[in-house]
């Protein structure tokens, strides 16, 4: 199930010309192009004659053509020639999907187009600031459902262990968990006091010895989340505490959409405190972090395996408290909107 009234990423901002581009979207088949003036549009995949993809066609001006009988299309779904019929039925139309494009990447509404607010999409803190660094890597298909993706992404525990390589410190292990719900969302968190720096972190502190680190990990409703790190010198941080000039911050931002119910596409991008317009710094952050999520990819693929082929019931346990709570409240919205959309059409 899916919540239909939000802002979905559908494709980074590049990915997205002159040329028609599939994307599925929860289930349903969209096909993105940008107009001549450089507009995004999106439009339901599907010519209403015969359902040919309208991705297999070709943009003609600002509209798209039917590569069957020559149906075309402008960007509010309306049908501007039916080749060979004197008059163009009313039921000649396409679903037309608000589209926005914002931090390099381009947002879909969804639902009620109504609704479709941009100012309900995501916040990305210190963007444009001159100086945060900001690195990017390529989007991901991940062959889960997106609910084990948000689950993952409220579990700082599991760090310990997949990650030992990279994010992970002896203190990941035992240090409990807290955990924090909003109306918007769950956050689960912990300050690590006195611990050894994480590997992929330690050559870019500005400071040496041990560390006091925070693991903030932060999912909003349906399914974008922001994970902040930040490693003050030991015994300088903690909650309410004013953190040193010198203390290192890494925001990194992640957008999921599920694509269907065992398909999820995966975005990111990393924003710093530091080094801003130093690209070797950019790269090695995109490498580490994208072999990092490789790492989650086996994991998360693997479990959704074994939840289809499960014989014996699943275990909770105290640490599932973040991931429980954002489910369950997730669930109440899909079903107040899909009550909400049987109403309607009573």
């Amino acid at each position: 199930m899916f919540l239909k009234n939000a802002w979905y990423v559908a494709a980074w901002d590049h990915e997205v010309g002159r040329e028609l581009k599939a994307v599925t979207m929860l289930g349903q088949n969209l096909v993105l192009y940008r107009t001549q003036d450089g507009r995004p549009a999106a439009l339901e995949d599907a010519c209403p004659h015969r359902k040919l993809p309208l991705s297999m066609g070709r943009i003609k001006g600002d509209d798209v053509e039917c590569g069957y009988h020559g149906l075309t299309f402008d960007t509010t779904g309306t049908c501007t020639r039916v080749p060979g019929a004197e008059k163009i039925p009313h039921v000649a139309c396409v679903r037309s999907y608000p589209i926005h494009e914002r931090y390099g990447l381009l947002w879909v509404w969804m639902g009620d187009v109504a609704e479709a607010d941009p100012a309900k999409i995501f916040e990305v803190e210190n963007w444009g600031d001159p100086a945060w660094g900001v690195n990017r890597g390529e989007s991901m298909t991940l062959n889960c459902n997106y609910q084990y993706m948000t689950d993952n992404l409220l579990d700082p525990s599991h760090v310990a262990w997949v990650h030992q390589s990279s994010f992970a410190s002896s203190a990941c292990e035992e240090t409990p968990l807290e955990t924090t719900v909003k109306d918007d969302g769950v956050t689960v968190w912990r300050w690590m006091i006195d611990s050894e720096p994480a590997p992929f972190y330690a050559p870019f502190l500005q400071f040496e010895g041990n560390t006091d680190r925070k693991q903030h990990y932060e999912v909003r409703y349906p399914s974008n989340a922001i994970i902040k790190a930040i490693f003050a010198p030991a015994h300088t941080g903690g909650e309410g505490k004013e953190l040193p000039a010198n203390t290192f911050l890494m925001d990194s931002y992640n957008f999921m959409t599920p694509v269907d119910e065992k398909r999820t596409k995966y975005y990111w991008f990393q924003m710093r405190n530091f080094a801003p317009n130093d690209p070797d710094v950019s790269a090695s952050f995109a490498k580490s972090v994208r072999g990092a999520f490789e790492e989650d990819r086996i994991v998360l693929e693997a479990v959704q395996k074994g939840i289809d082929e499960m014989t014996t019931p699943n275990l909770d346990l105290k640490i599932d408290v973040g991931p429980m709570r954002f489910r369950r409240k997730l669930a109440q919205m899909i079903a107040a909107e899909q009550a909400a959309q049987a109403q309607a059409a009573e």
